[in-house]
């Protein structure tokens, strides 16, 4: 892992904290899922917030509770870090580990599920659910549609995330994805 990774997951880790505690605990996943479902106007009850509600569980059993290396079912910065050390190690992994909840995602954030993200739509969904302020959306979003459509595929979403979470590059667009990293 190197220092922008650990940048990288830092910034993930302060949007993932919800409630600001200093900890990932399940309950900040559920409070993600439901920001997301609200963001988007769905009803708890609809198919797609469940679909997005039992992904965000399954991320949570599969991904993040086992990087509660104390056992006090709440992880913090540390643990979370190293536990992204153990598991992002190899990018082949990524339909496993990551594809399944960034597929739950582009739906919720594709508003009017025309199977692309236009900038309108990544900006209310990045700004009002992970807090990205908007003038970084609109320069995340630019620098993530490669080819210069107006509006982000799955595949560009795919390859932002993928970006994210197992490069190393210091120039790369998907670095600010959850935010500003400073470097």
């Amino acid at each position: 892992m190197t220092a922008l990774q650990d940048l990288k997951y830092g910034q993930w880790f302060r949007g993932a904290d919800v409630d600001g505690d200093g900890f990932i605990t399940q309950q900040d996943v559920r409070m993600m899922s439901e920001r997301y479902i609200a963001a988007r106007n769905t009803a708890p009850d609809s198919a797609t917030a469940r679909q997005l509600t039992e992904g965000l569980d399954r991320f949570w059993t599969n991904v993040i509770a086992p990087m509660d290396q104390d056992g006090d079912g709440k992880i913090d910065l540390r643990e979370m870090t190293e536990g992204f050390k153990r598991a992002l190690t190899d990018p082949a992994l990524y339909p496993q580990q990551i594809e399944p909840v960034t597929n739950c995602f582009f739906d919720l954030v594709d508003l009017n599920a025309d199977g692309t993200i236009d900038q309108a739509e990544f900006q209310q969904m990045f700004d009002s659910v992970a807090a990205v302020p908007g003038e970084d959306c609109a320069a995340v979003f630019s620098a993530l549609d490669r080819d210069g459509s107006g509006a982000l595929d799955r595949t560009e979403f795919h390859q932002a995330l993928t970006e994210f979470f197992y490069g190393n590059d210091p120039n790369a667009p998907a670095n600010h994805l959850f935010g500003t990293v400073a470097g």
